[in-house]
Formats: structure tokens, sequence, C-alpha cells
């Protein structure tokens, strides 16, 4: 089935999140390629291999899924696998209560075709402005559903647009109740 990337859903999935959703993960913040950031200017939060594996049963597709994340303070004391390049480990001790609430985001899972990935990855962008850098910080993740599948792109702008626009059909998606329910859900809770 051909892709229609002119005439996208501005609202995805069911009126409410079916089976296998909520997925939920947990995990800490590692250092990427910085091209989210960098190239793109659009930051997101990179996992661990161990840590996407241990859903990746429950996200069979590689695309956009949609959903919420919180980020928290770390524990300094982790084993942090080797980055792709060198990044300054805070373990989110900058953050501010702001940052540590619950926000929409988007999860990109797959090769990153674009960038000609080995590997499939999990890359997560929090619809919130972060002031400094948090790797090591810990991740909570809930994905809600999918919004569309892995492409590739002629250029960056055009991926930059599709990001644009799956951060529009997330947050079009989440207002309605039964998947805004899912930010007040127990599982942000500290324990």
């Amino acid at each position: 089935m051909e892709y229609d990337r002119q005439n996208r859903p501005q609202v995805v999935g069911p009126e409410k999140p079916l089976a296998p959703y909520p997925v939920q993960l947990e995990s800490w913040v590692i250092g990427g390629f910085g091209r989210g950031s960098a190239e793109l200017g659009i930051p997101t939060a990179n996992i661990p291999q161990e840590s996407f594996d241990s859903v990746a049963g429950h996200i069979q597709n590689t695309g956009i899924y949609f959903g919420y994340a919180k980020v928290g303070k770390g524990d300094n004391s982790i084993q942090i696998p080797e980055s792709t390049r060198k990044v300054d480990y805070t373990f989110g001790s900058d953050l501010c209560a702001e940052d540590e609430r619950v926000y929409p985001m988007v999860m990109s899972v797959g090769w990153n075709p674009f960038y000609g990935n080995d590997r499939k990855s999990a890359e997560i962008h929090i619809i919130h402005q972060y002031k400094r850098p948090f790797y090591g910080a810990k991740l909570k993740v809930m994905l809600l559903g999918y919004i569309r599948p892995e492409l590739n792109y002629i250029s960056k702008e055009a991926l930059i647009e599709d990001i644009k626009t799956d951060v529009r059909v997330a947050l079009n998606s989440l207002q309605r109740p039964d998947y805004e329910k899912y930010e007040k859900d127990e599982f942000w809770t500290d324990n």
C-alpha cells in the first residue's frame, strides 16, 4: 500500500487504545548520533538497545508511535553503555519541576533509512522545551498508538515537515478522553 504524505489524517487510532496498548517502557537516556537536535532542530531522547528490545514484541511495526513520556532524575551509579558520541551525563540533575511532568511524545522506531542506520533504534521526541540536555536521566514512556510507517526522504526538509505533522497528529489524537486519561496514570508515580 502506497503511503500518501499529502493527505495525512489529523487524528489516528480508535476512540480508545486497544491491545497491545498501552505499552509501557522504563529506561534512561543515552547519547545518540546528535542528529535530532543538531541537524533537524527536533531533539530526541535515545534509549539503550536492551530497553527497546524489552518492548519490541509489542511494537513489531517500524514507524512513528505516540503517547506520553516523563523524564526524571537518574541514578548516577548505573552502567551507561558506550554512546555513538561523547556527551556529558548529568543524570537529569539540571531538571526543574516543570521538566519532570508528563508530556506528549512521538517515538520513531526503525532503521532511519534517511540516515542508513545499521540497527533498529527507538528515538523519543518529547513535546516540551528542555533548557539543558538530560543524558542519564530516568525515562518513562507510554505508547498509546501508531501514527504511520517508517519512510525514506529525499531531503531533510521533507523529514522535518513529516515530523512536525506527526507532532500535530499526536497532540490531536491525545485530546480524546480515553487517551488523555493516561497522562494521569499511576505508571508515572515514582516508586
